[in-house]
């Protein structure tokens, strides 16, 4: 029973938490996808100084730690006259992250796509864009959807790191608790959130894979 009692007194505030994470998760998604996209065109594109480009910024950010940047862009651009808020610094990080990721994502089902489905289209007199939003991007979903997926779990449990520059999420919030009454309790029920946050994204993803079967 007062187990039961704490609980009730502790999960509003990582309700909170998980609120901002979920915040976090969300932003990230809308931010990072279509850039990663845009980045994939480019990756894939004729133009050599944009693909030397993208191809140094996607091994930079893969290349350092996701924590790295959040210090980097909170703690080290202020030194440069760049000031992000907690918040804003985060959604950038790992918005330029996980985009980086998503790019390599896309640019992998780019070229998986026969080139003959872009003769066709120009024996069809498609444009270039036309050819991309019509026959290119509908078959790159469906290749890319598993291995965005994953970036999607990894991105529930990344969002933790948010918690180093001062940000109450939910890993935060259980941490604060735990701390400060000496007790398990609040970082186990820390766990059971994530662990619900990730099947609840799992079902999402595997439903619009079924929605997408259709073409096997």
């Amino acid at each position: 029973m007062l187990s039961l009692n704490y609980v009730s007194q502790i999960l509003p505030s990582l309700l909170a938490g998980t609120t901002m994470t979920l915040k976090i998760f969300c932003w990230t998604l809308i931010g990072a996808l279509p850039l990663g996209m845009i980045f994939g065109l480019g990756l894939v594109s004729k133009i050599k100084l944009v693909k030397y480009i993208l191809n140094f910024f996607v091994w930079l950010m893969r290349g350092t730690p996701l924590l790295l940047q959040l210090i980097f862009v909170f703690y080290g651009l202020p030194i440069v006259g760049i000031v992000f808020q907690r918040y804003d610094a985060a959604l950038f990080a790992f918005i330029l992250n996980y985009s980086a990721y998503f790019a390599e994502i896309f640019r992998g089902g780019l070229q998986s796509v026969d080139r003959g489905q872009y003769e066709a289209a120009k024996v069809l007199r498609l444009s270039y864009w036309q050819t991309i939003r019509k026959i290119v991007i509908p078959q790159v979903a469906k290749i890319v959807l598993p291995s965005i997926g994953n970036e999607v779990i990894n991105l529930v449990k990344d969002s933790s790191l948010v918690y180093v520059i001062g940000i109450g999420d939910l890993l935060r919030a259980g941490n604060v608790a735990s701390a400060r009454d000496v007790t398990l309790i609040p970082l186990l029920l820390v766990g059971v959130i994530y662990l619900l946050l990730t099947a609840v994204c799992t079902y999402v993803l595997r439903q619009v894979e079924k929605h997408y079967a259709y073409w096997r």
